[in-house]
């Protein structure tokens, strides 16, 4: 048995996987590495290298219509649909996670009369354009706040923009260089307005104009773009064209009649996109595309939109240079179309990678010069239903990188966990219910409410790179189950050469099927169609559904847990193939029944290294079973509601005793860990704000990860050690002080002895100190001002005390008066501190605490004088009775005295 000083007792928050966009606008730092995005009412700041939330803008509580950042990567700029404008300074690329969130340094309550839907920072980042829903454009100056320009005249929704402002050097001189806004509305048409005319005409009274108004677009123009040089601007919309305009026209062409030269750009191309266009842009000239030749370099633009897919064009000749991304298959649904088509594109020439925003909240990167996709940033997960550790193929042994998650969709995640890269697994054509990964941790099984189980196997990568994201792809399924697939076992040991053996489905339909792997690869090899997996056998197991399925460790025994209230055990009997285009033999035979639980049982798990069988049921118990007389052994009580996964954690297992450590999530939203020989919860782990459904733990127990319904994947990292260090050099600092603070109290350093009770928070020993100084007080009369404690260091003490200690302090007093034991310690030392300090360092609370106890305490003192008084006049009572008696005495001697003589003589 492990000591208990070996258990993981304490676990903390390495990283989250969080909901980081849910549709709305979407804007990136110039450098590429800072991604700013919408969640829900909120805009937030996320670092891509890092794969963290850096920070979230504080919103007015209405959604955000349009984002952008300056070029010079200093401020984010957000409209809302309240019609705001709110300015926000980036926080440095260097910083760490802010804990609050940033306020704006300027917010413009009402900057347009409708909801703004496009805006755009001008290359100095000086001037914002921002294009409203009631056909007017407004151009701020940022640094002052103030519209410098309002442009009127579009006939219907601002639903584009571009400025125009040419870079000098390239063929542009000083004179010839003029600020341009390019503007494209629902009216079909591209305005093209010179800043510097529209700011005379505004000066004479008059209305602003267009320098030029091209006709070309039958529908919407949804991106518009122009050349650096200021010659080139490429328009494309949803009557599925990009129109190429020659901005410099008029200084080449003229006129058939007399007069100057033509006015206005000149259409030189139109090029058919055979897809409504959401986005478009030109590349800068000396961008390396693959697929690219030396002479397309010139001019060439990306377009983007319902088909899903990035594709770059020559502006020569009008073809595709290169297409980024998959089209919808021609069976897809209308639903699927809708949700992988693209709403916009960011060109990010720094990092040479295109961006594309997808309708599924899905951000793709992709790598211009390797044509592949670079990166992939899921915005929003839905329920996180079952996880699974994964491990590359090429180091199996080493530490699970990827984490495969199964949520709300047919599409299982596969996400990197370094960084907040994924990948998508589509195969299944409904909800995927749960997986689970083989004895290698290199093979993917799925199962899901389409009735099937698939298996996924890694595709070989050349690149050796620890960034460089794994691959995984669909080599097998299992079909032959009549209901929804819930639950899925891998052998635990490898079969012949490393390969698979054999694997268990449970499903919906209240059967267990065992599924021969022998012959199923596993790395997944390109153009190879996935193998029909064989059944070995099929068992009806409960009498309603089955939850849950796991293999012992040597592969003899199966359990399953089921809503019937019961875990069941089983012996497999398996058989390999005897030889090449064999089949191989599988049987379950019933072992034994683990009856206790009074709902359903979610989850099962077999010890390591015992013969117990952990089981988490809708009873918000954990109960750990015996696999000789199927008894239960304990019940681990602490959940509020159901428990809903169980597992071990490796490596604190030992002993015959079924000892070692069980983590469980339950749906109170909570993880726990428990040692199983204390039966006591050892930590619990408060990381979700919904039912916890998975719970993955890492293959050497130092990470266990849980995903919940709240849409967040939690990774919990064992600190134990840490914290047991932490502890060891608190108890050793605590020992050093507490030996100071008697050695000042002998040496009578009582200025020191009170600072360092009460930086300690000792209130015990604070008394006791003064306790000890009010019964040895002295009060010097020959000195100029009497002390008020009866020892001058002390007095100075009070008198200088920090705000902070004397907080503490009056606590402490506070505290002290409640008791008439300790009221007169705390009388003495508030007497001091009130005639000491100003009135004004003493919190009114503190005092209205104080204040009832003090009169009770008054009055119990001046009820005991009173009391005092009766004493003495009972007293005076008695001295004066006395003194009655002793005449009373003197007197009857003297009767009797006389009455003897008086017999006397009558004898």
């Amino acid at each position: 048995m492990a000591s208990r000083s070996k258990l993981k007792t304490a676990f903390k928050k390495a990283r989250t996987i969080a909901p980081l966009y849910t549709g709305g606008p979407v804007a990136i730092t110039p450098d590429g590495h800072r991604l700013v995005t919408c969640l829900g009412e909120e805009a937030l700041l996320t670092d891509l290298d890092r794969g963290t939330e850096i920070c979230r803008f504080v919103g007015d509580t209405e959604s955000i219509t349009a984002l952008c950042i300056t070029p010079s990567g200093k401020q984010v700029l957000l409209f809302t649909s309240s019609m705001s404008l709110r300015i926000f300074d980036l926080p440095p690329p260097s910083s760490e996670p802010l804990s609050a969130p940033l306020h704006p340094t300027r917010v413009i309550a009402r900057a347009h009369d409708a909801p703004v839907h496009v805006c755009k920072v001008d290359p100095t980042s000086t001037y914002l354009a921002s294009g409203a829903a009631d056909g007017t454009v407004k151009v701020w100056d940022i640094a002052r706040g103030f519209p410098t320009h309002v442009l009127r005249g579009h006939g219907g929704v601002v639903s584009a923009l571009a400025w125009s402002f040419p870079v000098l050097g390239l063929g542009v001189d000083l004179g010839e260089r003029t600020m341009r806004l390019v503007t494209g509305s629902v009216d079909t048409r591209v305005r093209v307005w010179d800043l510097a005319k529209c700011a005379e005409e505004a000066k004479a009274g008059k209305s602003a104009r267009p320098e030029a108004v091209l006709e070309g677009h039958v529908s919407v123009p949804r991106g518009l773009d122009v050349s650096a040089d200021g010659r080139w601007l490429v328009s494309g919309g949803r009557d599925a064209v990009v129109l190429v305009w020659d901005m410099k026209a008029k200084a080449e062409k003229k006129s058939k009649g007399k007069g100057k030269a033509r006015e206005g750009p000149v259409l030189v191309k139109t090029v058919t996109a055979l897809e409504r266009v959401e986005a478009v842009g030109l590349l800068e000239e000396e961008e390396e595309v693959v697929g690219s030749s030396e002479g397309s370099k010139k001019l060439r633009f990306y377009t983007a939109g319902e088909k899903g897919v990035v594709r770059v064009w020559d502006g020569k000749d009008g073809s595709v240079i290169w297409t980024f991304g998959e089209e919808h298959p021609a069976a897809a649904s209308e639903d699927q179309e809708e949700q992988r088509q693209i709403l916009d594109a960011i060109y990010v020439p720094s990092t040479a990678t295109i961006i594309s925003i997808h309708a599924d909240q899905n951000l793709l990167f992709h790598s211009l010069p390797t044509g592949s996709l670079s990166r992939q940033l899921i915005g929003f997960n839905d329920e996180i239903i079952d996880a699974t550790f994964l491990r590359t193929p090429s180091a199996p042994s080493s530490s699970e990188i990827h984490i495969a998650l199964a949520t709300n969709s047919s599409l299982i995640r596969l996400y990197s966990t370094r960084t907040l890269d994924a990948r998508l697994l589509s195969g299944h054509t409904d909800i995927v219910l749960s997986l689970a990964s083989s004895a290698s941790g290199t093979v993917l099984a799925s199962g899901g409410k389409d009735r099937s189980a698939r298996l996924w196997a890694p595709v070989p990568t050349p690149s050796t790179s620890a960034n460089a994201h794994q691959d995984w792809a669909c080599v097998a399924h299992c079909e032959g189950h009549a209901g929804s697939i819930g639950a899925l076992a891998f052998a635990r040991q490898t079969g012949a050469a490393g390969g698979l053996k054999f694997m268990f489905t449970g499903s919906q339909d209240r059967t267990i099927k065992m599924w021969d792997l022998s012959s199923i690869a596993t790395t997944a090899e390109e153009g190879t169609e996935p193998a029909q997996c064989h059944s070995l056998c099929t068992h009806k197991a409960h009498d309603k559904d089955i939850n849950a399925l796991d293999v012992a460790p040597t592969d003899a025994l199966l359990a399953s847990g089921s809503q019937d209230r019961t875990a069941k055990v089983y012996t497999i009997t398996y058989a390999a193939a005897a030889h090449a285009g064999g089949h191989a033999r599988g049987e379950l035979t019933l072992l034994g029944t683990c009856r206790g639980h009074k709902r359903g049982v979610w989850s099962v798990r077999f010890a390591r290294h015992e013969r117990v069988l952990a089981t988490g049921g809708g009873d918000r118990t954990v109960r750990l079973w015996g696999l000789d007389k199927f008894e239960c052994l304990r019940v681990l009580e602490g959940h509020s509601n159901s428990v809903l996964r169980v597992d071990w954690i490796v490596g604190s297992e030992g002993g015959r005793s079924g000892g070692g450590e069980v983590v469980s999530a339950g749906a109170d939203g909570l993880v726990k860990v428990w040692d199983v020989r204390g039966e006591e919860c050892v930590a619990t782990l408060d990381g979700h704000e919904d039912k916890v459904w998975a719970l993955a733990v890492s293959a050497d127990g130092k990470r266990i990860v849980s995903g919940a319904a709240d849409s967040v994947v939690t990774f919990w990292e064992d600190c134990t050690e840490e914290e047991d260090k932490k502890r060891e050099e608190a108890r050793a600092e605590m020992a050093l002080k507490e030996q100071d603070f008697l050695n000042y109290v002998a040496l009578q350093d009582y200025q020191r002895a009170i600072e360092l009770a009460l930086s300690l928070e000792h209130p015990g020993r604070l008394y006791s100190l003064f306790k000890d100084l009010a019964s040895n007080a002295t009060i010097d009369p020959t000195a100029q001002q009497p002390s008020i404690t009866g020892h001058p260091a002390v007095d100075t003490v009070l008198r200088t005390l920090h705000p902070t200690d004397l907080a503490r302090l009056l606590g402490y007093i506070r505290t002290w008066n409640a008791r008439a034991s300790t009221s007169a310690i705390a009388q003495r030392v508030l007497h001091a501190l009130v005639s000491l300090r100003p009135a004004e360092d003493i919190p009114a609370d503190v005092l209205e605490a104080l204040i009832p106890y003090t009169e009770r305490h008054l009055a119990r003192v001046e009820r005991l004088v009173r009391e005092s008084y009766v004493v003495d006049f009972v007293l005076g009572e008695m001295d004066m009775h006395a003194e009655f008696e002793e005449d009373g005495d003197d007197d009857r001697m003297d009767v009797d005295m006389e009455g003897s003589r008086a017999v006397g003589v009558g004898a």
